[in-house]
């Protein structure tokens, strides 16, 4: 099962809903994944096959090996969904 990381800056408010919305998401498509979110200094720590938030947070997190997906709007179910379609999750 693929694990997939919300990060925010502070790991709390933006990506526990965000959690939450994948999570719906992931529900709606008849996927699976193990979704957690935590902030931004953790992530560079932890490992997942996604790591998910907004441009200006996750782009700090990219190193040539993570797989990072950034967001225009965090809020955005639609743009959220796509971003998991395009990731095979």
């Amino acid at each position: 099962m693929k694990k997939v990381l919300v990060v925010c800056g502070n790991g709390l408010g933006s990506s526990m809903i965000v959690e939450m919305n994948i999570k719906a998401a992931l529900n709606d498509m008849g996927k699976e994944a193990e979704v957690s979110h935590t902030d931004l200094t953790t992530a560079k720590t932890e490992q997942a096959d996604v790591y998910l938030g907004s441009e200006d947070i996750v782009e700090s997190l990219e190193d040539g090996k993570k797989n990072v997906v950034k967001l225009r709007n965090l809020m955005d179910k639609n743009e959220l969904r796509a971003a998991l379609e395009e990731q095979n999750l």
